[in-house]
């Protein structure tokens, strides 16, 4: 006779609960049993956080010591997704559809990570992502970040957005930064965005396309919360934009947010015309938007579903990396974003055919973990993760990383 159901339930959970355990795994293999696989022998324990970034074994370590030091309605508008955050999960589930295939007996003693793009290079394929508000993370803002890019010479990409202008980025960097621009609804705004990043020497513009209309940010809303904290004084009404540096001297009239839905392809032949630095666009996903930019003379793309942070319910950018590269057809450079975490993340789409890969949340947890250090250890611990994967992968150089090497379970 079967059990009753809430028995049945019961002894599930009981036994999950005991093969998970380490003195049950100790207890079975005594026994001759097989333990559930993989075991958590060693877990995160989240009541002894790390104290310095040299302690950090992942870039994990860092989102629970960022999580104490940060307000929680800074820390919310940081990690939160939109509505049920279905693309936020899905970015880092979609790299398990995707094993490595080693290839052997390749000598991969020295590896070579460097990477060119647009004539400039750097000493890895991994990528500053630009990201709004650092401010409200460390004081030291995207500063910190810079100086961090500078020490592992990381293409650095900096937000419309931020808390430190693009003349003040590109000197801490000590060198050339991207410029991520938001057009707003006016085309003045833009104008003027894009002739203060190419006066400052920004040598490209990349535009976000994806921020269509007001995010439904509800772990943000939640944990604003239970935020104790008086704000009006740091965040009045509508003037969002007017306490970013890079708006400083643009008339915003009319203009309260970064919300655009006005922008098409006429705009952006605009933009092609006003840009004499190279133009890319961030936020494709469609093969067929792909082709079209390609074709329409734009200089890269970014696939990028903006970390799951403005579209609920689309595809994690690593599952349609790979045709959209096949369409792009090597004509333009591709990078891509969202949800990377692991050296082996980066390989799979390096070698699946992207350029670059961009990387967003981990270096803010570095960054309210402990400044500038934990940007630092973050994008050192990725470097080592990434040369590692390689050496395993039997890829000697960036350029070895080939289709071949990744396929889809």
């Amino acid at each position: 006779m079967s059990s009753h159901p809430v028995q049945a339930a019961s002894r599930r959970r009981l036994l999950q609960f005991l093969a998970a355990s380490p003195l049950f795994a100790q207890a079975a293999l005594a026994e001759g049993l097989r333990p559930s696989d993989p075991v958590d022998w060693a877990p995160r324990d989240l009541d002894q956080l790390i104290a310095d970034p040299k302690q950090a074994l992942d870039v994990f370590d860092f989102e629970p010591v960022m999580k104490k030091n940060v307000p929680p309605a800074h820390f919310g508008y940081m990690a939160t997704g939109v509505d049920d955050e279905t693309t936020l999960h899905a970015n880092r589930e979609g790299f398990r559809k995707f094993a490595l295939r080693p290839r052997r007996l390749i000598d991969v003693s020295n590896i070579d990570m460097r990477t060119e793009i647009f004539g400039a290079a750097y000493d890895s394929p991994i990528v500053v992502a630009p990201t709004g508000s650092n401010r409200a993370f460390h004081p030291d803002a995207e500063i910190a970040v810079a100086k961090a890019a500078k020490m592992g010479n990381h293409l650095q990409i900096l937000s419309t957005v931020a808390t430190t202008s693009i003349e003040d980025a590109i000197a801490a960097r000590g060198a050339p930064v991207w410029f991520q621009l938001y057009t707003t609804q006016r085309w003045e705004v833009a104008e003027g965005l894009v002739k203060r990043a190419q006066a400052a020497g920004a040598p490209a513009i990349a535009v976000t396309l994806d921020v269509r209309t007001p995010a439904k940010w509800e772990t943000f809303v939640r944990l604003r919360r239970t935020d104790t904290r008086e704000c009006g004084s740091c965040h009045g009404v509508n003037d969002y934009l007017s306490r970013k540096p890079n708006f400083a001297g643009i008339d915003l009239g009319g203009v309260s947010s970064t919300v655009v839905t006005n922008l098409n392809w006429d705009l952006i032949k605009r933009l092609r015309d006003l840009v004499k630095v190279k133009l890319v666009l961030k936020g494709i996903l469609a093969f067929e938007d792909a082709k079209l930019a390609a074709d329409s003379g734009i200089d890269a793309i970014v696939v990028s579903n903006h970390g799951g942070r403005v579209e609920d319910s689309v595809s994690a950018t690593i599952e349609v990396l790979p045709e959209i590269v096949d369409a792009v057809a090597g004509r333009i450079p591709v990078l891509v974003d969202s949800g990377f975490r692991r050296g082996s993340d980066i390989v799979k789409a390096l070698a699946i055919g992207a350029k670059a890969v961009c990387i967003g949340r981990p270096y803010l947890w570095g960054l309210g973990a402990f400044g500038e250090p934990g940007v630092e250890r973050v994008l050192a611990i990725l470097r080592t993760e990434t040369r590692n994967a390689m050496q395993q992968l039997g890829a000697p150089s960036v350029q070895d990383l080939t289709p071949a090497m990744v396929r889809r379970v």
